[in-house]
């Protein structure tokens, strides 16, 4: 049944989880590496999807999805978690959180530009005005507003920062091709990229996480909050929404959230041009969301 006001209740709670979470990334990654966090994340995200699939009735439908398209949510699997997620924490692990997490808003960018080739898709005119306002946001982010002296503050972490939003774009873009239960399938993807994540952990650091309580928590805080419950809440909203363009647009609240939170939890000064890229990074968002709606699927 339809339900504006549990849509919307849904929505604010899934907001609110991600718009901590750039503060989640930054605290954890003071003591574990970015593949340390992924990995304790990745297997907490296990954990607590199967604990809801099972209290769905849903598990069965693990084994049948599989292997009915095993290479396809393999893909999807080694997509998301692994690559995705690895590639955003390094990003976090050079760039100030703000930077990092603003930069990460233009993965909608990415999706309409990804879409052209993969899904047929043709570019429009608003499509360019959002494409240019949301990449001259993120350069004025990434210069920390001397965007003519291309001054970056990690050259290597905001091309991270940015590959990560292709990556996501892709997922989702895959995704249209999944019309299984979005729940089992996140879970069946979160199975299959565990082994790739366990597999790069001692390679790319080790299994000797330090003792401090303060990265353990955060690493499963983010994978109860970033991986797992916030996107179970975000679908709930969908499914309640007797208007999807009012819900997504709540979604434009946890950018302003999250850098308000950056400043009180780990006292990150906020720059001025922080503000002003990301205000020409919602506004691309705004426009290509006027034009198809398609903002349905937020990523931080």
């Amino acid at each position: 049944m339809k339900n504006q006001k549990k849509a919307t209740l849904f929505a604010l709670i899934a907001v609110s989880m991600w718009s901590t979470v750039a503060s989640a990334f930054k605290v954890t990654l003071t003591y574990f590496s970015p593949i340390q966090m992924l990995l304790v994340a990745t297997l907490t995200t296990i954990l607590a999807l199967t604990g809801i699939c099972h209290k769905q009735k849903k598990l069965h439908l693990l084994k049948v999805y599989f292997v009915k398209k095993p290479l396809y949510f393999l893909l999807l699997g080694l997509i998301n978690p692994f690559f995705y997620y690895l590639i955003l924490f390094q990003a976090y692990d050079l760039l100030p959180a703000q930077q990092a997490q603003s930069l990460n808003y233009t993965w909608a960018i990415s999706l309409s530009i990804l879409a052209v080739p993969f899904l047929g898709q043709k570019l429009t005119a608003k499509d360019a005005i959002a494409i240019l306002l949301a990449y001259s946001g993120a350069l004025i982010i990434a210069t920390k507003g001397d965007v003519f002296a291309l001054d970056f503050t990690s050259l290597p972490g905001v091309f991270l920062a940015l590959f990560s939003t292709l990556l996501w774009a892709m997922y989702w873009i895959l995704n249209t091709k999944n019309n299984a239960d979005p729940i089992v399938s996140l879970l069946l993807c979160f199975l299959l990229g565990f082994p790739a994540v366990l597999i790069a952990t001692p390679i790319i650091s080790d299994f000797n996480m330090p003792p401090n309580w303060q990265g353990w928590v955060g690493a499963i805080y983010i994978g109860l909050f970033e991986m797992g419950f916030a996107f179970v809440a975000w679908l709930s909203a969908l499914r309640y929404a007797e208007n999807t363009a009012k819900i997504s647009n709540l979604i434009f609240i946890s950018p302003f959230v999250s850098l308000l939170l950056l400043n009180i939890i780990i006292e990150e000064p906020i720059y001025p041009a922080t503000i002003i890229g990301l205000i020409f990074i919602i506004s691309g968002l705004l426009i290509q969301q006027l034009k198809s709606n398609a903002f349905k699927k937020p990523a931080l």
